[in-house]
């Protein structure tokens, strides 16, 4: 899987899964894996150890990676998931656009 429906800093929605449902926004992404980082949606717990002196340890919750399957764009303008089209300016440019209302992303 190389290409990938979502980019970082996207807007998205959660499909499947325990966070069916929530919103949240696209930290990073792994387009070898298929995987997306979003923000506030499949929070692990961390069992960290302090490594130097004055370093505190304990239960650190950072969010996981997920299925980019999972999730689907959010359209900035109508606020409803969307599926993305692509269209191409005059000038040659490829721009995304929203399949619902037409906005370009």
């Amino acid at each position: 899987m190389n290409n990938l429906h979502v980019r970082k800093d996207d807007t998205v929605v959660v499909l499947s899964g325990k966070d069916v449902g929530k919103q949240g926004k696209v930290l990073a992404t792994e387009p070898k894996t298929g995987m997306v980082l979003v923000e506030g949606v499949n929070i692990v717990h961390r069992h960290t150890k302090p490594r130097r002196q004055g370093e505190t340890g304990g239960i650190i919750e950072r969010e996981g990676y997920i299925n980019a399957s999972k999730v689907m764009r959010v359209c900035p303008k109508c606020n409803k998931p969307t599926r993305l089209a692509h269209k191409i300016k005059a000038d040659g440019t490829k721009t995304r656009v929203c399949k619902k209302c037409g906005a370009e992303i």
